[in-house]
């Protein structure tokens, strides 16, 4: 047998690598890992930035896709010790003076609170929530899921097409519901009304009043480490600190697996690429970037309107019309006077998060791409403006510009959280057109990232479509292996 016939190498540790990797390593493979950083999980690190007893989550902190994705359920985070926690409700948007918009995970809690749109909001949400298994599994397995997922296409589409395109103001007779789901839709960071922003809302919007928008107990960092433990039980071996400029620098092996944006693949391949496909990728799109401060505060948000601060998630951004002309001049690259702002307070699920006069608030602001401005004032301003008194809860923060995010993970080129811009084309396409999206022309050779289908999101079937894909074409291996606890080669987690 020829060296590494048995074997496969994946390049970066995030939430898809490592799900590339658990599987690989479930159906027998040796598997080797790479990761640049000290620590492995990509946006799914947790650390302690200002008090060794206040842990902050330094990239994704809310994870409405883990609860729903067709790889985590199988893999099975609440049986290995991770706990996902829900607040009251799964995210809010204040509006000027004390009112605000709340989306309950009670879909008839937030209907009433609604008023007269609570009926239009509960027809918008309640036929998704009755197909939500046919509907995730198309949106995060894409055409694989068609034959099983037309009544959730029959949903989607009429919905899509109100909620994307001019029509989208219509579809309220008021403000707060027009902000709520605007707010959801900003989450495509693009250009707004759209499809892919309607697509996006739809999808969250629904998920808000069903498996909800939930944080891991402890955490983010608490995924990569119950993925890390699986790998290691069945054989796979890290490698930490070690950056891989070259294919060349990687050992033999049947397969390898890269986790890392189209950027980074031109990088990796050099001139082996075929110049098409090398062409391809390098017209490959990358939207917004995120520019965030990480808090600790002495107390809660101190929000005008109370019952904001039931919410995990809450979405700043003023009104529809606001929210749509924000999203549009940052992905043209202007810079909105009052960008669209995300906060966190993860102790509103997690009390365990906060201390005695201590505890850690995640806040991001979507600038233009490559915006190396620092986003502090900006940020603090957003809140204080919807938090009268919250300047003076602040005791330290640490502010990431936009640009600054690649450093932290170079798939986040320019700063895009999403390794991508959210366009129709490249939601159908990424990260080139070609009839399976993860192998690449090069022999075993395939992508794992966000830049592949489904995209952004803490899901992992990015991760675990190409190592199926990999495990076919390079192994023979045409049954998926099992995942879950007890179950797979010996010594499974």
């Amino acid at each position: 047998m020829r060296a590494g016939a048995d074997t496969a190498v994946v390049v970066g540790t995030g939430p898809n690598g490592l799900a590339a990797a658990v599987t690989l390593a479930r159906a027998g493979v040796k598997v080797q890992l790479y990761e640049a950083n000290g620590t492995i999980g990509g946006g799914l690190r947790t650390e302690s930035l200002f008090d060794p007893d206040i842990e902050h989550d330094i990239c994704a902190a809310v994870h409405p896709m883990a609860a729903v994705s067709p790889f985590f359920r199988a893999f099975g985070l609440p049986e290995r010790g991770v706990d996902l926690l829900h607040a009251e409700a799964s995210y809010a948007h204040p509006l000027d003076g004390t009112r605000s918009a709340v989306a309950y995970r009670d879909l008839e809690r937030t209907c009433r609170g609604l008023g007269a749109d609570g009926a239009r909001w509960r027809a918008l949400m309640k036929p998704l929530m009755e197909h939500t298994d046919a509907v995730t599994e198309l949106i995060l397995s894409g055409p694989r899921a068609l034959p099983a997922a037309w009544p959730a296409v029959l949903q989607l589409a009429p919905r899509a097409l109100a909620h994307g395109t001019s029509l989208a103001p219509r579809q309220f007779t008021a403000e707060p519901a027009r902000a709520l789901l605007a707010g959801v839709a900003a989450h495509a960071m693009g250009r707004l009304p759209s499809l892919a922003g309607a697509g996006v809302a739809l999808l969250l919007g629904h998920l808000a009043h069903g498996s909800g928008w939930p944080l891991v107990r402890g955490g983010s960092a608490r995924i990569a480490d119950a993925l890390a433990a699986d790998i290691t039980a069945h054989g796979g071996v890290f490698h930490t600190r070690r950056h891989i400029a070259q294919l060349r620098e990687l050992p033999p092996a049947r397969a390898v697996l890269l986790d890392v944006a189209p950027k980074g693949m031109l990088r990796i391949a050099g001139g082996g690429l075929p110049d098409g496909y090398r062409r391809r990728l390098a017209r490959f799109r990358y939207g917004p970037a995120a520019a965030k401060v990480d808090f600790l505060v002495s107390g809660p948000v101190p929000w005008a309107d109370p019952e904001t601060g039931r919410a995990l998630t809450v979405h700043l951004g003023g009104t529809q019309a606001d929210v749509f002309r924000q999203e549009t001049l940052t992905a043209q690259g202007a810079a909105a006077v009052e960008p669209f702002v995300l906060v966190v307070d993860p102790a509103v699920a997690d009390p365990g998060r906060a201390l005695p006069g201590r505890r850690p608030l995640w806040a991001y602001a979507h600038v233009p791409h490559g915006n190396t401005s620092d986003p502090y004032e900006l940020i603090r301003r957003r809140i204080e403006r919807y938090a009268p008194g919250f300047t003076d809860t602040v005791l330290a923060h640490r502010s990431v510009t936009g640009a600054a995010y690649e450093e932290y993970n170079a798939n986040y080129v320019g700063g895009d959280i999403g390794a991508g811009a959210m366009t129709p084309t490249q939601i159908l396409t990424r990260p080139a057109p070609r009839l399976d999206p993860y192998r690449t022309p090069l022999a075993g050779i395939y992508l794992c990232s966000a830049s592949t289908p489904p995209g952004p999101g803490v899901h992992g079937m990015s991760g675990y479509l190409a190592a199926l894909s990999a495990l076919r074409r390079e192994f023979g291996v045409r049954k998926a292996p099992p995942l879950c606890p007890g179950e797979g080669a010996p010594g499974s987690g």
